[in-house]
């Protein structure tokens, strides 16, 4: 809680109380997402190397297409704005792609696909 927010009267106290234990909710799930794309970018260093071993490209349009018309999908049943969540997995797809290009660089050398996991995941 800011330290502006100072109740003057019980119902604003109330109202700081929802805030706050609103606010505890949003930091949760802030927590969890970082969590959940780090799973998805174990994957997605997994993927990089395959793709790098079989000499494959580090982008595959059909499947990121697929995943954002599927994406949008899901927004939409979900009540989340369909052109936010493609604009969030492409920023996701534009960062998988780096880190593939990043693994085929160096494939071959020990290091290939190490070091943090903030590599996003497959498309």
């Amino acid at each position: 809680m800011a330290t502006n927010e100072n109740p003057t009267t019980s119902e604003d106290g109330d109202v700081l109380d929802q805030l706050h234990s609103a606010r505890e909710s949003i930091d949760n799930i802030d927590a969890a997402l970082v969590h959940l794309l780090a799973e998805r970018f174990k994957f997605t260093q997994q993927v990089g190397r395959l793709k790098a071993k079989h000499g494959l490209p580090p982008a595959d349009p059909a499947r990121e297409s697929e995943q954002i018309q599927r994406l949008r999908a899901l927004a939409a049943e979900s009540h989340l704005d369909p052109a936010f969540a493609e604009k969030f997995l492409t920023f996701i797809i534009a960062e998988v792609i780096h880190h593939h290009e990043r693994i085929a660089g160096s494939a071959g050398s020990a290091s290939a696909g190490s070091g943090s996991v903030g590599a996003p995941s497959d498309s």
